[in-house]
């Protein structure tokens, strides 16, 4: 097994190989970044459990496996992606697909949307939105000591720029479709930047899933700024298959009167690591964080969320559910800062997850770091099986035991899945929870390729 050092190494040496393809692709902004984050990837290592961050996830073994170095796709490569089909119905949107986090080239590489909203590859919006890129990429995530941040920062060649202009409320969701799909086991590094400015209002979907069976690992980040009084929908839903791992990291920073809400659906994925940070940076901003993972046979789900309130008078939410079969495992690890001047805070925290049998372990951490003396706080997490009461009460009324389960996990996972704001993507996730839930999603749903 390599050491420490030569996995630090093992990179290092892919940069050095891989950095004149990605410069010659890559807009000067992005690529002057580079050789300083790639300095910072190297002195903090790919994170051990040690690191209280990484305490319950081990993904070391991820970045020792030894991946192709697919950077760029050709157009062939997006011709295929663009077979892929979304199958929520009725689900109305402005949509674009990714293929291994590439915008495609085979198409307008930026292109304007009702209102003057702009959505197109960030390289190309690093040209043509130079001022507004300039003055938000990498400003989220400065001082920062996960080391993967910085190795996307480093290795990231492409990604999606969404700027929604002051004002403009869209009538229906933006959706990225992301795709995984090579015929070798790939390593992606992906970075989106979303923009939306003062009283604007915008929902983006972005759906994760895979193509062909080989191993993938997949880390991005995204940086979003969320304008005054505007507000801002993020919904992810992850679908792919146990071969693949995806470690996500998702910063958004708030100004005053701004309603931001993130939901992260985990429906399938072999490991899968989120990471969410909200900045409330204005007073009366308010988040709500949000997540439902369900895991099966040796898959292990991992949030990681971060709010700061920064300022006075915001308010935070966080709710996370999951459901655990088999041998699966999960974590959860939330933490609410409140800054010294942040008085009348109001913060919410809860985990809770059904673990259906003895096999599986569920880690929960809430914290709380306040250092107001006026605000409203609170946390709780609950880790159990299924409620023995209800299950009776059910049965009771004629239900077999087998259905009142599966109502009873319905209901709890629902708790989630009602936040979703966009209804025919609300209504598509109880039907592909209720398959899961029923056992009859023993791989990713609608994977053309239907790989085992």
């Amino acid at each position: 097994m390599e050491t420490r050092n030569e996995l630090t190494d093992k990179f290092s040496r892919l940069f050095s190989q891989t950095i004149p393809g990605i410069r010659a692709s890559s807009f000067e902004l992005f690529n002057s970044a580079r050789e300083k984050a790639m300095e910072k990837f190297l002195e903090l290592g790919i994170p051990t459990r040690k690191n209280e961050a990484y305490k319950y996830t081990n993904v070391e073994p991820l970045f020792r496996h030894d991946y192709d170095s697919f950077f760029i796709p050709g157009p062939d490569d997006f011709a295929k992606a663009e077979r892929f089909k979304c199958d929520v119905a009725d689900l109305d949107s402005h949509g674009v697909i990714l293929i291994n986090g590439f915008y495609p080239t085979i198409a307008d590489k930026i292109k304007k949307l009702p209102g003057g909203v702009w959505i197109g590859s960030l390289n190309e919006a690093a040209k043509k939105f130079r001022d507004v890129v300039e003055k938000h990429f990498g400003k989220y995530i400065s001082g920062e000591n996960d080391s993967l941040i910085h190795l996307n920062t480093a290795l990231a060649s492409d990604g999606v720029f969404i700027y929604v202009p002051p004002g403009v409320r869209l009538n229906k969701p933006i959706q990225i479709i992301n795709l995984v799909e090579s015929e070798k086991d790939i390593f992606n590094q992906h970075r989106n930047l979303i923009v939306a400015e003062e009283d604007s209002d915008v929902s983006l979907i972005v759906c994760d899933h895979t193509l062909s069976p080989n191993r993938f690992l997949t880390n991005g980040v995204t940086e979003a700024f969320v304008g005054k009084n505007a507000v801002f929908n993020l919904i992810r839903v992850q679908n792919e298959h146990n071969n693949s791992s995806k470690i996500t990291s998702t910063f958004i920073y708030q100004e005053s009167g701004s309603r931001v809400s993130s939901n992260n659906i985990t429906l399938h994925g072999g490991l899968v690591r989120n990471t969410t940070k909200h900045m409330l940076a204005g007073e009366r901003a308010e988040c709500l964080s949000l997540g439902l993972y369900l895991a099966d046979k040796f898959q292990h789900v991992d949030n990681y969320v971060n709010v700061e309130h920064l300022v006075p008078d915001c308010n935070s939410n966080q709710l996370f559910k999951g459901v655990l079969d088999d041998m699966s495992t999960a974590a959860f690890n939330g933490r609410i800062f409140v800054a010294k001047d942040a008085q009348r805070t109001s913060a919410y925290q809860r985990n809770s997850t059904i673990l259906l049998t003895p096999d599986t372990k569920m880690n929960s951490k809430p914290q709380l770091e306040i250092l107001a003396d006026d605000v409203k706080c609170t946390h709780g997490a609950t880790v159990g099986q299924l409620d023995e009461n209800a299950m009776f009460y059910l049965q009771s009324r004629g239900i077999s035991k087998a259905e009142a389960r599966l109502l009873l996990m319905f209901g709890f996972a629902h708790d989630v899945i009602r936040n979703i704001p966009v209804e025919p993507l609300r209504q598509r996730m109880d039907d592909l929870v209720m398959q899961r839930l029923r056992g009859e999603l023993s791989r990713c749903a609608s994977c053309m390729v239907k790989c085992g």
